[in-house]
């Protein structure tokens, strides 16, 4: 019982500490998405062979369609090249427009950054550490983490029974 205990905390432990470590390690691009407003995540819309279904939080489309074992649901393919030319040209069209704001003596609006210089070959890569805020909720998550742990094992000791 007690071994079966210690593995179940190791491996939430193990998993708490994964997540924090992923959390240290990406960087937001982007404000997080609103939380769920109650709508459906999918919807459903009737074709000859079965069904495309749109993700509304994400924009993909999947067919789906019944299968000799059930439905099945396959991701429908996007032109990647016409995406990545379009993500392209908008990234430029706004580091042409953040240009002219800060050309014509203006302020950038709240949040945004000037452009940085791009490399020879036109990419650039920009690295933000984590800020001492950041790395204060991570050390005190871990000692959280830490603390219920502990714990943890005090109380299933505690439950175990004595044997002289």
């Amino acid at each position: 019982m007690i071994n079966r205990t210690f593995a179940v905390i190791a491996a939430t432990l193990g998993a708490s500490l994964a997540a924090t470590l992923a959390l240290t390690a990406t960087v937001p691009a982007e404000e997080p998405p609103p939380p769920h407003s109650g709508e459906a995540r999918y919807s459903f819309h009737k074709t000859a062979d079965g069904y495309v279904r749109l993700d509304t939080q994400t924009g993909a489309v999947a067919l789906c369609n019944r299968q000799p074992v059930g439905w099945a649901c396959v991701t429908a393919p996007e032109d990647r090249a016409v995406l990545e030319n379009e993500i392209e040209r908008l990234h430029e069209e706004n580091a042409a427009l953040k240009q002219a704001l800060l050309s014509h003596g203006l302020p950038l609006p709240r949040g945004t950054t000037a452009e940085p210089p791009a490399d020879n070959d036109g990419n650039s890569v920009t690295l933000r550490l984590p800020s001492n805020a950041d790395l204060d909720r991570v050390i005190a998550f871990i000692g959280r983490v830490w603390h219920d742990f502990v714990a943890a094992i005090a109380n299933a000791q505690n439950q175990a029974p004595h044997k002289s």
